[in-house]
């Protein structure tokens, strides 16, 4: 129950959900892709729902990492619920972000990161958006704003959010 309450209160604290000015017309966010375009690597009956809060991995999917240790796949809804589970002092292998462009999970160390653009995150203020190349990184910012990083500067970022 703690983790639901938790959940809904970062939600509306940090604007995890889109809604359009007129009600009869439905929102979509930009993070989300239909369930037949996202790659989920958990497995079992909670396998769409990120490991650390609960919400939907495939309406949040282009915010969404991955990673795991000797036993478990974990798929996290977003940058911040990977930093939480590492602030606990685990060890992860293999961390991957959604490449939002391809939509395919590629190797941290791979993505551009832009952060703080216009288009809303997932659990935070401050959005962070990944892609494989410079190029279309550059293409997002030009639309949107925000600045480019590498991932080690979006995690840097990301540890703010929990000093607040």
């Amino acid at each position: 129950m703690k983790k639901i309450y938790a959940t809904l209160v970062l939600v509306l604290l940090f604007g995890g959900c889109a809604t359009d000015k007129e009600p009869h017309v439905k929102s979509t966010m930009f993070q989300t892709v239909s369930p037949t375009e996202a790659t989920l690597t958990q497995k079992g009956k909670d396998k769409e729902f990120c490991v650390r809060c609960g919400m939907n991995l495939v309406k949040y999917y282009k915010t969404s990492h991955a990673a795991q240790d000797e036993k478990h796949h974990y798929q996290y809804c977003s940058i911040h619920c990977l930093e939480e589970h590492l602030g606990e002092g685990v060890t992860l292998k293999n961390p991957k972000v959604v490449d939002v462009d391809s939509l395919k999970l590629i190797p941290v160390g791979d993505a551009f990161y832009v952060v703080g653009s216009k288009v809303r995150g997932t659990m935070t203020r401050v959005s962070k958006y990944a892609f494989k190349g410079e190029a279309m990184a550059k293409e997002f910012q030009a639309k949107n704003g925000g600045e480019i990083m590498r991932f080690n500067e979006a995690l840097e970022v990301t540890k703010k959010d929990f000093k607040r």
